[in-house]
């Protein structure tokens, strides 16, 4: 996907986010987080959002840590929500191709990152928000999803603060049954995982289904479509696979 593209994606998320979380009220229960409620959402999204924004809007060439939220609610929490997503928004749009400036997964670009981790990070979070709603969910397009599962198994559990590893060598299999060629072999071990986009070998467990489903349920958001194999390795990544801020 080009830079444009996830932008746009940012700024839908962003808003259908910030509208859910005010159908449900910020006092409601988010049971995608169950211990969080929709303060608790809108409060670590918005933080985020201007953590990310200082990036490209400042120019920071090093880590730096992101600002407490305020202790807002209700009504004002949603607007500095909003007046935060649009900002970010603002600078990504906004942003020289070739900005310098902090980041923390491979990509093209510096710009080119933050706009890809921040469409993902907004639309799982926009999924939270909804869950909290009830009702249904909104869909996530097939090439987005393909996209956020291999942001997640190539990129975030590459490094070596992923805790999905195993005492002896197994092999986890993820497929997006929707789109050709959508595959990824996982190799766990006691080392960091390593993940090829390719069908290579025999599986141990095979997680698999429609890509926008696959999506949610790798981010722990929903069950897993179907599980074919040892479910004791789709357990694994229930358990240890979560992506927390500090």
């Amino acid at each position: 996907m080009k830079t444009a593209a996830y932008v746009e994606t940012l700024d839908r998320e962003g808003a259908l986010l910030a509208a859910a979380a005010e159908a449900a009220g910020t006092d409601a229960e988010v049971p995608t987080c169950p211990d969080w409620r929709v303060r608790d959402l809108l409060r670590h999204t918005g933080m985020v959002h201007r953590w990310a924004t200082a990036f490209v809007a400042e120019g920071h060439t090093g880590p730096r840590r992101a600002d407490d939220p305020p202790a807002l609610d209700g009504g004002p929490l949603l607007s500095w929500f909003r007046e935060g997503h649009e900002r970010l928004v603002d600078a990504l749009a906004g942003a020289e191709p070739d900005v310098r400036c902090w980041h923390f997964l491979p990509a093209p670009s510096p710009l080119a990152f933050w706009a890809r981790r921040q469409a993902h990070e907004t639309t799982v979070h926009r999924i939270d928000a909804e869950s909290a709603r009830g009702g249904e969910p909104t869909a996530v397009g097939v090439d987005f999803a393909l996209d956020g599962i291999d942001e997640l198994l190539c990129a975030f559990h590459a490094r070596p603060k992923s805790a999905v590893r195993t005492e002896e060598p197994r092999t986890l299999r993820v497929r997006a049954t929707d789109a050709p060629h959508a595959v990824w072999t996982v190799r766990l071990s006691a080392q960091p995982p390593v993940t090829v986009r390719a069908e290579e070998a025999d599986a141990d467990c095979e997680l698999s289904g429609p890509a926008a489903q696959l999506y949610p349920a790798l981010w722990n958001r929903r069950p897993f479509p179907e599980v074919t194999g040892d479910d004791a390795l789709a357990a694994l990544w229930r358990e240890r696979s979560g992506v927390t801020w500090k």
